[in-house]
């Protein structure tokens, strides 16, 4: 096995383990923590993070990032709410919000990988613009008489269990994603891209069109996102999911996703999805204030990038250090004429 997968497999493994433990004391200790109903919102409240975490995983490990996700979700759902009281079809609506994510992703690709712009400053600056202009489509107003079906599967439950129904279908784009990166040419191409773009560029993968199409797919999830928050919450806002794209990130590269790309795998970042969404129920639980939340957030995320550097200069130097007290080989005996 390939000692990066190996590094991925064992940090999987890691944050497997500590939301195992978590969940194990919160059941133990913590009030409330295993009533069906709260089980329920904690999955519900953690599913927009996981929806954008499954292609945003596929673009971190290609060596990119995209910071404009929750305006992307914003600006889906401040659509929807207009669309709506114009009079418009929910089953209209849907798919034209969907179809404006993918162009707010593609935009950001094109803007990448055509002006060659690093991914980090043309999302910032996305960021900014698509939340602008969800602010001028929708103003202060909140649109929440959506239709009660729509409210019901994304806020219901399965039966009498604490699984909600949206939960399902994330399951099944999970599976989708999970293929797609680890049983395919495209996915061993992602991988390849994020270890070097010139190596992969020269192996002749096609990385611009790569690139493109996670853009595009980005953007695509981020308004499904925008579309399941407005719908999960009964609210449509401009200013729906702000600050998700901090969630997001911190999720993934505490999952073990490398911010340089080529490492990493799904199942950890969903794990670190998981742990994250977990801990923030624990702490909403123990009353602990929304303003300490963030920051606990930005420290894992600190911790994310910085724990896997600093584990792999501890490797390094201790590899130096056992080549330098081997024993160096006696040449062989020069044989007598």
């Amino acid at each position: 096995m390939p000692e990066s997968l190996t590094r991925a497999v064992r940090w999987d493994t890691v944050v497997g383990a500590l939301l195992i433990v978590l969940l194990l004391l919160s059941f133990s200790f913590v009030d409330g923590f295993g009533n069906a109903l709260n089980l329920s919102f904690l999955i519900g409240n953690t599913l927009p993070i996981a929806l954008i975490a499954l292609p945003m995983t596929l673009l971190v490990v290609s060596g990119e990032i995209d910071l404009s996700v929750a305006s992307t979700a914003g600006l889906s759902g401040a659509v929807m709410g207009k669309l709506w009281n114009e009079g418009m079809a929910i089953e209209t609506i849907i798919p034209l919000c969907l179809l404006l994510g993918v162009v707010c992703g593609l935009v950001n690709g094109l803007l990448v990988t055509r002006l060659g712009l690093p991914s980090l400053a043309v999302t910032i600056g996305t960021l900014a613009a698509y939340r602008g202009i969800a602010q001028i489509v929708l103003g202060s107003d909140a649109v929440t008489d959506f239709p009660t079906q729509y409210l019901d599967f994304a806020a219901g439950r399965v039966g009498d269990s604490f699984l909600p129904q949206a939960f399902l279908p994330f399951l099944a784009l999970l599976a989708v994603a999970a293929v797609v990166l680890h049983a395919t040419p495209f996915g061993r191409s992602l991988f390849a891209i994020g270890a070097g773009e010139e190596a992969a560029r020269f192996a002749g993968i096609r990385v611009k069109r790569a690139k493109l199409l996670l853009f595009g797919a980005t953007g695509f999830m981020a308004s499904l996102t925008g579309v399941f928050w407005a719908l999960h919450y009964a609210s449509a806002r401009y200013d729906n999911a702000t600050g998700l794209e901090l969630s997001v990130v911190a999720a993934v590269l505490l999952g073990g996703i490398d911010f340089d790309g080529g490492k990493g795998t799904l199942g950890g970042a969903i794990a670190g999805v998981f742990l994250l969404g977990a801990l923030q129920n624990v702490m909403s639980l123990l009353n602990v204030s929304a303003q300490s939340q963030i920051v606990v957030t930005g420290v894992l995320l600190v911790v994310s990038v910085l724990g896997p550097r600093v584990a792999r200069q501890i490797s390094v130097a201790r590899a130096g250090r056992r080549a330098a007290s081997a024993p160096v080989p006696k040449a062989p005996p020069t044989p007598a004429a």
